[in-house]
């Protein structure tokens, strides 16, 4: 699957300093403008996934976030929002989230999902182990390199 023009990568920590943010406000923007190809629809906004496992842990619900994206507000401007709304993630807080949003699916519940998604047809050619690195594959970017 090709990338998808305005979709960031979920490495990006552009937005408020955490991995994911700013691509899950990108597939909102994407999906209310009916841009969001149809095969990123099955994990939209799932409190199982990882966009319902960055507004748990930030203390918001994913349809208050789509709210505020639906009335136009930048990036920065959603990303106080939910700051001011929910977890305003200190230093620790942002590196917990960082470090385990990273490596789901890498031998917790997650994995079997991964390993069924790569049996599909089209997907039988990824190596990924991790979400993040599913994603990238998926998208035809190179995951980073693992740190030693």
């Amino acid at each position: 699957m090709p990338r998808v023009a305005g979709l960031r990568s979920p490495y990006d920590k552009s937005v408020g300093g955490l991995h994911h943010l700013g691509r899950m406000l990108d597939k909102i923007r994407l999906m209310q403008s009916g841009a969001l190809p149809e095969h990123y629809h099955r994990n939209y906004g799932l409190s199982i996934g990882l966009d319902g496992q960055l507004c748990g842990f930030l203390g918001v619900a994913f349809a208050d976030v789509a709210a505020q994206v639906a009335a136009g507000r930048a990036d920065g401007d959603v990303a106080e929002w939910i700051f001011t709304t929910g977890l305003r993630p200190n230093r620790m807080q942002t590196l917990v989230w960082n470090e385990h949003s990273r490596k789901i699916g890498w031998n917790d519940r997650v994995a079997a999902f991964n390993a069924k998604v790569k049996t599909e047809p089209g997907w039988e050619h990824l190596t990924a182990i991790t979400s993040f690195d599913l994603i990238e594959q998926s998208e035809e970017r190179e995951p980073p390199a693992m740190k030693a």
